[in-house]
Order: C-alpha cells, then sequence, then structure tokens
C-alpha cells in the first residue's frame, strides 16, 4: 500500500480510480487517473521539482492552484505548472532545474478568430460564481463561466466541514463538498449557461473583448456584463528559511488532502489562526497526519473559537502571541522555529522553542483577485465582484452574496427580477461579519432528564441547531441567525442537533438512568483514528483542559449524522455539563525539540520574491535611498518579474514599506504586466507542444 495516498477517510469516499504509468525524469511511476502532475509526484514521494538557478534551492510547491510558478516542470517537451496540469498515460515529466533550455518553439500562425457574445461572464466558478450563474439561469441570461479547474465548486471541492451560516440561505450545517456538487449540478442544468472548465481568463483587451485559454487553445469572448468571482490567493510570509520546500500554502495542502487524497506530510505545523488554519489543521487530523502545533500574532485567533477549540480539545497546542521566526533544513523543511512576540510585536528573546516537523503551512490571510474588475473597468465594461474577489469572507457569505449579485445583473439586463429586500442586505452583512464577543456559558440547572449542552459563547453566524430541533427547544437570542444558541424547552434526545452543529459545540447529557453518573453524547468526526467501546479515552472541557480518562459506552454510526460518529461517555454529574470531547492526539506529538535553535533576529535574508529569489535586505537598501518607484524597484532587483506576475512579492514588499515609515500613499505602484498569468505562445493558436507533434 502507498503510505503517501490516503487509504481511509471519516467524510471522503476513498475511490479505486485506474492508474495510469508516467515517467519522471526517465523513471516509470505510477499516477492515478485524472490527478494533476504534482499530486502525482507527491504521491510517489517526490516533493523537489527542480532547483532554481539563482541560488539552488529546492523548488516545490507553494500555492497548487496556479498563481505561483514553484511547481514549473516540463511535460512532454512543454513547460507547465504541475499543480494545474492533468497526468496522461506515459507522459514524459522532467524536472527544471532552474531556467531550462526550453524546447524550440513551435510555428504559431495566428488565423481568423471567431468571437463569441454573451450577456454575462462569469470568471469563476466557485460559491459566489456558481450562485450568480444559477440566478441567471433561472432568468434565462445567457452566460458562459470559466473555471481553470477540472471541477466545479472552487474551495468547495476542499472543505470536508460543516458550514456555518444559514440554513435557508447558504445551507448551513452541510458539508462544503456537498454544497459544491448541488451547486454545479443547478448551473449544469441550465442549456443557457455555458460552462467552460480547464478555461483561464487571460485579460479584458480595450475592445471590451476577453482572452481565454480553453484546453489549450485561444477563445475570445464578448460580454455586455463581466462577474469577477475569481475568489482569492494566499498571503506569503517573511521569515528566515521561507525559501525552503516544505512550506505552502492551506489551500496547496487542503487540495492535496482533500481533491487528490495524498497526504502530503507527516508531522504539520501552522502559522496562522484565521479559520483557513484552524480549519486546515482539522482536516489534517482527519488525513491522519500530526498536527505539531499552530501560531498566531495576535492575542486570541482571528477564526472561530469553536474552530479553534475543536483543534485545542483534540489535543492540538495553539500558541497565541507567538509567530514564526524561523524554518529549518537543507532544501526541505526539517524544523521550525517560533518565539513569542510583545504588544510590539517584537520577538521576547528566551521565548524560543523549536519544533521537529517536514511541513509549515502557511494561512496568514488572503488578497482579492481584482484583476479582472480592474481591466474590465478600464475597458469600460459593465462589471460586478463577488465573493472573495469582493471582500474577504465565509463561503457562506460568498453563496449569498452571489445570489444577490445574479439577481441584480439579471435586473440590469432586463430581466423581470423584483427590487432586492433591504433585509437581503442586512443579511448579507451578517453573514460576513468577523466573530463577535465572547459570552459566559449558559448552562442548564436542570439535573434530570436529557438536554443539549451548548458550547458555542461566541456571536458567530450560524443557526442550524436552532432550524433542525424537532421540538424547537434550541432558540436564538436576538438576531436570528448571528444571536447565540440556547437550550428552553423539551428535549426527546434525537440528537440532530449535535450532528449537525458545524462547530461540534453541542453535546447531549441523560440523567435518565443515573442522575449521579450520566451519559455524555459528543459528535466525533475523526474516525479514521480508531476508537472503540470500552477504549477508556482523555475527556477535555471547550477549551481543551483535561477532565480526566473515562470509558466509551457506546459507538453510534447513524446514516442521518452527515458522517459524525456519535460517542457516548459516562462521567461523574459535576463534570458532564462541561466535557465536550477527548483527545486524540498525544501530548508527546507536540513537544518542542529538547534543542531550541536560537535565530539571528537580522532577518535581511528572508526572501521576498520567491521567482527571482530578492530578499528583504535587497528592498531594504533601496528603501533606504529614497526610492519609492516600485518599477525602479524591479528594474534594479527583478523583484516582481518573475513567472507569478508579483502577485506573492508586492503585498511582501508594501509591508517593508510600511516597517519603514513611508505611507503607502507615497509609493507608486509597479505596472502589472499584460496577462494575467504566463502562456505559452503555441496556445494562441491552439498549437500543442509535445515529443509527437
Amino acid at each position: 500500500m502507498n503510505q503517501n495516498r490516503i487509504s481511509e477517510h471519516p467524510v471522503l469516499t476513498v475511490e479505486s480510480r485506474p492508474e495510469i504509468r508516467f515517467f519522471w525524469n526517465d523513471k516509470a511511476l505510477a499516477a492515478r487517473e485524472g490527478e494533476v502532475i504534482s499530486s502525482a509526484l507527491f504521491a510517489n514521494g517526490i516533493k523537489i521539482f527542480g532547483h532554481h538557478s539563482k541560488d539552488g534551492s529546492a523548488q516545490g510547491i507553494y500555492c497548487a492552484n496556479g498563481q505561483c510558478a514553484k511547481c514549473l516542470v516540463i511535460a512532454n517537451g512543454k513547460p507547465v505548472k504541475a499543480c494545474m496540469t492533468e497526468v496522461l498515460p506515459d507522459m514524459k515529466v522532467k524536472s527544471v532545474e532552474g531556467l531550462p533550455e526550453l524546447p524550440g518553439s513551435d510555428p504559431v500562425t495566428l488565423t481568423d478568430i471567431s468571437v463569441q457574445e454573451t450577456d454575462v461572464l462569469i470568471v469563476g466558478g466557485g460559491p459566489a460564481g456558481l450562485s450568480a450563474a444559477i440566478e441567471l439561469g433561472e432568468n434565462n441570461i445567457s452566460v458562459i463561466l470559466v473555471d481553470d479547474k477540472s471541477k466545479l465548486g472552487g474551495k468547495l471541492v476542499l472543505q470536508t466541514h460543516k458550514f456555518f451560516g444559514s440554513v435557508a440561505d447558504s445551507y448551513a450545517g452541510t458539508r462544503g463538498i456537498d454544497i459544491g456538487k448541488m451547486l454545479a449540478e443547478k448551473v449544469n442544468s441550465f442549456p443557457q449557461v455555458k460552462v467552460w472548465t480547464n478555461s483561464t481568463a487571460l485579460y479584458v483587451f480595450s475592445d471590451k473583448k476577453v482572452g481565454i485559454i480553453r484546453d489549450g487553445s485561444y477563445q475570445v469572448v464578448k460580454p455586455s456584463i463581466i462577474l469577477n468571482a475569481a475568489g482569492a490567493r494566499e498571503k506569503f510570509l517573511r521569515f528566515k528559511g521561507n525559501h525552503l520546500t516544505g512550506i505552502y500554502g492551506a489551500g496547496a495542502f487542503q487540495t492535496l488532502v482533500n481533491r487528490d487524497l495524498v497526504k502530503p506530510t507527516r508531522k504539520l505545523f501552522i502559522v496562522g489562526g484565521g479559520n483557513v488554519g484552524l480549519i486546515a489543521g482539522y482536516h489534517a487530523l482527519q488525513a491522519g497526519i500530526e498536527v505539531i502545533g499552530l501560531v498566531e500574532a495576535m492575542p486570541v485567533c482571528g477564526g472561530y473559537k469553536v474552530h479553534a477549540d475543536k483543534l485545542k480539545r483534540l489535543g492540538v497546542p495553539i500558541y497565541t502571541s507567538h509567530t514564526v521566526i524561523s524554518a529549518q533544513g537543507d532544501q526541505a523543511v526539517s524544523s521550525v522555529t517560533i518565539a513569542e512576540i510583545d504588544k510590539d510585536f517584537k520577538p521576547v528573546p528566551g521565548s524560543e522553542k523549536t519544533f521537529s516537523c517536514d511541513t509549515l503551512l502557511i494561512a496568514v490571510g488572503l488578497e482579492s483577485v481584482h484583476e479582472f474588475a480592474e481591466e474590465a473597468t478600464e475597458a469600460g465594461i459593465r462589471v460586478y465582484s463577488a465573493g472573495d474577489a469582493k471582500e474577504i469572507a465565509e463561503a457562506s457569505s460568498a453563496m449569498f452574496n452571489g445570489k444577490i449579485t445574479g439577481l441584480l445583473i439579471a435586473r440590469e439586463l432586463g430581466a423581470p427580477v423584483p427590487e432586492i429586500p433591504r433585509s437581503w442586505y442586512e443579511k448579507a452583512e451578517i453573514l460576513k461579519s468577523h466573530p463577535g464577543k465572547v459570552s459566559d456559558y449558559r448552562m442548564p440547572e436542570a439535573t434530570e432528564g436529557i438536554m443539549p449542552i451548548i458550547h458555542c459563547n461566541q456571536e458567530i453566524p450560524c443557526n442550524p441547531c436552532s432550524t433542525v430541533c424537532p421540538t424547537g427547544s434550541i432558540r436564538i437570542a436576538g438576531d436570528p441567525v448571528l444571536g447565540l444558541p440556547y437550550y428552553h424547552g423539551n428535549c426527546i434526545g434525537c440528537g440532530k442537533c449535535v450532528t449537525i452543529c458545524p462547530g461540534l459545540a453541542i453535546t447531549l447529557v441523560d440523567y435518565r438512568q443515573d442522575p449521579e453518573n450520566p451519559l455524555v453524547t459528543m459528535p466525533y468526526e475523526v474516525s479514521n483514528i480508531r476508537i472503540r467501546e470500552g477504549d477508556a479515552v482523555a475527556v477535555n472541557d471547550i477549551d481543551g483542559n483535561p477532565l480526566g480518562e473515562f470509558r466509551i459506552e457506546k459507538i453510534t454510526d447513524l446514516k442521518s449524522a452527515n458522517r459524525t460518529l456519535l460517542v457516548k461517555i459516562k462521567l461523574p454529574a459535576a463534570l458532564a455539563k462541561r466535557a465536550v470531547s477527548f483527545r486524540i492526539q498525544d501530548e508527546s506529538v507536540s513537544a518542542p525539540t529538547p534543542d531550541t535553535m536560537l535565530p539571528d533576529y537580522l532577518r535581511d535574508d528572508e526572501m521576498v520574491c520567491l521567482c527571482e529569489r530578492v530578499t528583504a535586505g535587497e528592498i531594504r537598501k533601496l528603501i533606504s535611498k529614497g526610492i519609492t518607484d516600485l518599477n525602479q524597484v524591479k528594474a534594479i532587483t527583478r523583484a516582481g518579474m518573475g513567472p507569478c506576475g508579483s502577485k506573492t512579492c508586492d503585498n511582501l514588499i508594501k509591508q517593508l514599506y510600511r516597517q519603514e515609515g513611508i505611507p503607502w500613499s507615497e509609493v507608486e505602484s509597479q505596472t502589472r504586466r499584460p496577462l494575467f498569468v504566463e502562456v505559452p505562445l503555441g496556445d494562441f493558436a491552439g498549437v500543442r507542444g509535445g515529443d509527437d507533434e
């Protein structure tokens, strides 16, 4: 059995797919039919795809989303991004060592290119784009929806957890993977909505046309309106050793683990306590990966408290007011050093801790992909944005926002759409709201019968528990979506609230058989980490504090439980209402190494531009000389001239200017290159490179 592939998962169905042969540097390897090159290489234990020509540093993956170029390889004689290119039978894939000597260009003759007209061009088939397409399809508006993946759904394809938000408006309580399938099926049911997968929008031209590469051939579309639903890209971080392989974003990790069922790591460390980082940690546990720890620079995690609580009570330590100082390793990460930071975000000497790990997951925020909207506006095309391309928020917000935007576009195009109610906009604001205040627990005082104990005490947009309760015993205080849930009524012990809660923050306490030692029902979604009836487990409260070891009485796997097991444990009455879950990861997994690496805090060698290997020190020297034009910075250092087109380094350079006390208003932005992504010239004429052509 290949230990780099996930053979069992508590939520995902592990389907058997035919194997195909391909070659890596002339060595025959096996891939799964339909998977991309990078996933096939990772499944074969190959994480280094080449070495950079400037400094010889190893290259692997970072975004796995086509936004960077760290995974560049030669496939059948053609330079491609390994994360975006499907493996074909007997494909010959070769490593790129630095800047390769590319094969000779095929002769390109651009013939007449037909122009396809459509009412609406939607760029991006994620939650916002799909939701808008459904509304447009229902109003008989012609649509071309383009997405650069082979499967619609965007990040929904990667989300195994149950969604927050409103049941009525954003499928709260349903897993993201299931929502993605439902939306895609609905979109594909409209004949007037054309779906172009494996397609990349390149540029919006001044003649109000959009160039698109579709399956390797060039297409031109002339829309009346453009909807930019292209999502977001992940931000990078400066620290010593940030050039090593084994450092990549949460999206890349979730793509490997949840989409392609490849286990890319054995020991994972996470940087960033927003929802993205917290959820990725949970996904890692579900994939059988050890999560060594998580650092967050702020005093509290920015994500939902229930997500952080989930990790802590399963055994993952979270270090708030800490940051990563350095990553160590030869070519790949072998350890990471963190340190506490003070109120000015300066490391506290003597607080350093080093942990052994093979992967560092960066989840320090997202940046909207706004290029399409900017270029469309400049070209004079009516343009809308929705989802993360408009404002970074949760997918539940993106769906509802996409629905509203689709109706607004349909109305503008003359469809008989009534005025959007003001209440919809108010609900949209609620769904994208940041986590609210944390209140004290409202524990029921009763010690008889059976009742739910609700351990969710932070105001977040979520209401499935109140919606699913058949007796109406769970209510929402104040706002029907944003308010805190509480128990008031007649519980019948059905357990529906336990299984639907996205935060796994509801338990049932049953006093009926033994009031002194009630039976507590807890949700469990990491069933590939085995538990059995009779096992003694370390029970925790909501914050991960130990309550003692107790025996599992019963494990129930209901078909109606949406792949959530119900674990019943008898506890003393004094502990029953506090118990939430049990530790599954031993403390020894997260122990620091005996020898802490003491880093040099003069960190001028931090990498800013991964493509051109430009360091923070080089940028700081130019700032000290008074250079405030990023075009000049680019001309001197080549920062921003690499294949990714400054998608990674632009934000890091801005940070350096802020740190040096230069207001961004005084800095001239660099001129963006004409195309959003790099494209082989032959694609413009449908010319495919390869050994046999």
